[in-house]
């Protein structure tokens, strides 16, 4: 079983690709929703509470536009909150892997697969790009944010040339081409490879 990463930069279109794999029967493992669940882990959510302050938990449950505002404002507290959440991300992802039977591959969909290392632990990567005005308005609209907000997330991943340079597959989600052909004939080439070894 091949494992394949799908990643790009915020608002490219990660999991609107994943979703057409999942609807072709891969196994999809999405980190940063992992993550977002995680924060009401308890070993996890005191060493948030630790790193951020208890105010960053309401009644029990976290609250994630505060964390938002405070990592993504200070890049050393950034580093430090990905120090607890990766880890935790990956112990799930093992465990939601040895679950995973009779496919072809399997996708771990991450925004952060080449800025943490985690492309070494797969066969292929497939990066989703998007213009970048596009993704702004995209994540406005998901998020209820502002441009500036937006931005300043962005600075926290690695820029998308980058990603498309390192990337094994390239699927192109700006609206000039719809994404279910790119994603058959991909699902089609993985396949093709899986089966080969």
């Amino acid at each position: 079983m091949l494992h394949i990463g799908v990643t790009g930069g915020i608002g490219a279109g990660k999991s609107t690709v994943c979703r057409v794999f999942e609807i072709l029967g891969i196994p999809v493992f999405y980190a940063d929703e992992e993550s977002k669940q995680l924060l009401s882990d308890p070993i996890v959510k005191l060493e948030v509470m630790k790193l951020l302050g208890v105010n960053v938990y309401l009644d029990e449950v976290a609250d994630r536009k505060k964390i938002a505002h405070i990592v993504f404002n200070n890049k050393e507290t950034l580093k430090s909150f990905n120090a607890i959440m990766h880890p935790a991300v990956n112990r799930r992802f093992k465990s939601w892997l040895y679950q995973q039977r009779d496919v072809p591959y399997i996708i771990k969909e991450a925004a952060l697969i080449f800025e943490t290392g985690i492309e070494k632990d797969l066969n292929k990567v497939i990066v989703v790009a998007a213009h970048m005005d596009l993704r702004i308005r995209r994540i406005q609209g998901r998020d209820g944010i502002t441009e500036e907000q937006v931005l300043l997330r962005m600075q926290n991943q690695w820029p998308q040339e980058e990603k498309i340079r390192l990337a094994d597959f390239i699927i192109n989600n700006n609206d000039e081409q719809p994404i279910i052909p790119q994603v058959l004939t991909l699902h089609e080439k993985l396949t093709a490879m899986a089966q080969a070894i």
